[in-house]
């Protein structure tokens, strides 16, 4: 949940290097991230008294001008005090105040909003411009290729399932209900169920696994933080308490039920559309405690199978799309299309009705940074893209209008455009196509698993898997030949 505070101060203080101290499972988290320079290791050793000090001269030898301290610990705010980092900013609480140079005020009423905008609060407090709410790990081409390949052998759609939860017992579902609806989920869609935990002698996984007969792959104690990020990213849908392995599975976009019981989703859940919560409806519920009070575990006790099984239902992929680049793929580059005189169709674009006609849905992904860049109005490009819904069928047409330089999650080919519009219409992005003219389309049709298409008069291109058309016309000949029905 720091992710948007990370970018947000990365972005305030655009000349500076970024450095993360944090705990090791945590940093792996962070790799790969445009935002941050640098990870140090915030070990066991440094976490005792006497490591701090070794810790802190480490850290005064980097000459640090800032630290941000998104972490409330007095600990945290020791340490950036004995390094003798110049301005030190955080939350005023924990007793910790004195070593502060900039106190961030705290009150009760900052524990009843979300995490997000808590964190988000420090920066805010020193005039940066938020940048964004959401949360966003970026994973490399090949870890997305890698985790697709581990699972290759098994039946989609795929349901993960994390079991766990490292809070307590009141944050646990019983072993039982995630048996039923893994059960439920194989034989509704005859796809596979995917176990997670870091414990390879995680109790749960071992019963959950034991009462599946078929279609299952226990991964327990099998994956690093990194494969567990990119391996939830190829899960159709995802169920999971209120856990660590819910909030990865928000940051890559996996569609997602969440259970609450004794804590509450108004503080750490997830209301976008592709997130289904379910929480519990005792009164005592949530009463944030580890351990039942009562003894009797009623709140998580009382979410049923048959709740989850109605919020699943609601996130399994059930559509397939075509999405397609628009400059160069629907109609001429014309390097920043900024005024209707330039805007040329290519012809056959009649032919995508045949497409819509075997149930398609028509979609467009286009990055559009002459926004960003003050050349081209936001407003032409929605009239643009209005036109091409108004007629020619298109259901949506979704556009990035970002610099490049702002490592933005929807600028292809990192793949947001597409998880939002799976999110969106429940598209099966593994029977979808997408459709453009520029190396970056086919990576990001495949970094998610589409069959690309790239429109060029070459005979082959220099992509792997990737099918070759002249124009739109072959284009909708071979959708119609590579697609399952």
């Amino acid at each position: 949940m720091t992710l948007p505070t990370i970018e947000t101060i990365k972005k305030g203080f655009k000349d500076c290097s970024m450095t993360i101290l944090c705990k090791p499972s945590i940093g792996e988290v962070y790799k790969g991230s445009p935002f941050i320079d640098k990870i140090i290791e915030y070990s066991a050793r440094d976490r005792r008294l006497l490591g701090k000090i070794p810790l802190s001269l480490r850290l005064r030898k980097e000459n640090f001008t800032s630290a941000f301290l998104l972490q409330n610990a007095f600990d945290s705010a020791l340490i950036a005090f004995m390094a003798g980092i110049p301005k030190r900013i955080g939350y005023d609480r924990d007793s910790r105040g004195w070593m502060l140079t900039s106190k961030v005020p705290y009150n009760m009423e900052d524990r009843k909003i979300h995490h997000i905008d808590y964190f988000l609060n420090i920066p805010a407090f020193e005039g940066l411009k938020i940048q964004s709410k959401s949360p966003w790990i970026y994973l490399s081409f090949d870890e997305r290729i890698r985790a697709r390949e581990r699972l290759k052998g098994l039946k989609r759609p795929f349901l993960g399932i994390s079991a766990g939860a490292a809070f307590g017992e009141t944050k646990r579902w019983r072993h039982e209900r995630f048996a039923e609806v893994a059960d439920w989920f194989i034989k509704k869609t005859s796809g596979s169920v995917i176990l997670f935990s870091d414990d390879p002698l995680d109790r749960t996984v071992y019963e959950i696994d034991k009462s599946l007969t078929s279609n299952k792959l226990s991964l327990a104690g099998k994956t690093t933080v990194r494969e567990l990020i990119a391996l939830i990213s190829e899960c159709d849908v995802f169920l999971t308490n209120d856990s660590g392995p819910m909030h990865l599975a928000r940051a890559v976009m996996t569609p997602t039920v969440s259970i609450f019981a004794s804590t509450s989703p108004y503080l750490t859940g997830y209301f976008d559309k592709g997130f289904c919560t379910i929480t519990s409806k005792v009164n005592c519920s949530p009463c944030f405690k580890r351990v039942c009070p009562r003894g009797d575990l009623k709140c998580i006790n009382s979410v049923t199978s048959d709740e989850v099984f109605f919020e699943l239902s609601s996130l399994i992929p059930n559509k397939k799309a075509v999405f397609f680049d628009r400059d160069g793929t629907l109609c001429d580059d014309a390097n920043y299309l900024c005024r209707w005189d330039d805007f040329k169709l290519f012809k056959n674009i009649s032919e995508l009705q045949r497409l819509k006609d075997k149930g398609f849905l028509l979609i467009g992904i286009s990055n559009q940074s002459g926004i960003a860049r003050g050349i081209v109005k936001e407003d032409f490009v929605k009239e643009v893209h209005q036109l091409f819904m108004n007629k020619y069928g298109f259901d949506d047409f979704y556009y990035c209008p970002h610099h490049p330089d702002e490592h933005c999650q929807c600028r292809k080919p990192e793949p947001g455009m597409l998880l939002s519009a799976r999110a969106k219409y429940n598209i099966d992005l593994k029977n979808s196509f997408l459709v453009g003219d520029k190396e970056s389309d086919i990576l990001t049709a495949q970094s998610v698993g589409v069959k690309g298409i790239f429109l060029s008069n070459l005979e082959t291109v220099p992509i792997p898997d990737t099918l070759v058309a002249k124009n739109l016309k072959e284009v909708v000949d071979l959708i119609l030949i590579n697609s399952n029905g």
